[in-house]
């Protein structure tokens, strides 16, 4: 089932309704899959498998439905460990996101981009309105963004996406300061943005923050206008 994401409250996530699909898809990821590439022409999808975040199933869910649509797909399925984010990869996987929410240490990140190539992961810099979202007891939850943007790509990482889960679902806009500090800290990296995005006018702020990709998704949802900022 596929859920509209707001403010990070997953107790209150509900079947998404989309202007995307008919009414009666509401929820259908497969048919939000195929909207994405013909409607809304994405170049890549961005799944959060919420039950294997949370620890309410151990196993990621299968995505043959999703990757039915033919495009590139970035997972989210709490992988914290090398047999974990391989198992992501098996299912179909194009890239396996390492969440700062579930990493256990860095360099349990280091193993994962050594082990699976660092092309294939991407570093999901986790925050809650500007904070760090981590495991109860991580001590890198202390750390500034920049701080643990920079420890990841010490541990071999290229790719980071920055996902301000209070953000998400609202109209608040990206935080363009920290996304440009990453970018001026850290040139060399594919940046990644999500969380906030309403309209054209924010995709060009985030180009020029130096931002790679955004993830959209309530925007899209709800039939604003993205075209003239991509």
């Amino acid at each position: 089932m596929a859920v509209h994401a707001r403010g990070g409250d997953r107790d209150g996530y509900e079947p998404v309704q989309s202007r995307l699909v008919s009414p009666d898809q509401a929820g259908d990821a497969a048919a939000l899959a195929r909207a994405y590439r013909d409607r809304a022409k994405v170049a890549e999808i961005y799944v959060a498998d919420l039950d294997a975040i949370t620890g309410a199933t151990a196993v990621p869910q299968d995505l043959s439905s999703i990757l039915s649509a033919g495009l590139p797909v970035m997972v989210d399925a709490g992988a914290a460990t090398v047999p974990a984010a391989q198992r992501v990869l098996d299912l179909g996987a194009t890239r396996v996101i390492v969440g700062l929410e579930t990493l256990t240490s860095f360099s349990d990140l280091g193993a994962i981009v050594r082990a699976t190539g660092a092309a294939d992961v991407v570093f999901s810099l986790d925050l809650r309105d500007g904070r760090p979202v981590t495991r109860a007891g991580a001590t890198f939850g202390r750390d500034a963004p920049l701080v643990v943007a920079q420890r990841a790509t010490s541990a071999g990482v290229r790719s980071i996406l920055v996902l301000d889960l209070g953000r998400v679902g609202r109209w608040y806009g990206p935080d363009l300061p920290l996304l440009q500090c990453i970018h001026d800290a850290l040139p060399d990296i594919e940046l990644l943005a999500g969380g906030g995005v309403r309209d054209a006018a924010d995709l060009v702020g985030l180009s020029r923050a130096g931002v790679a990709g955004v993830l959209a998704a309530t925007a899209l949802h709800e039939g604003r206008d993205l075209g003239k900022g991509a």
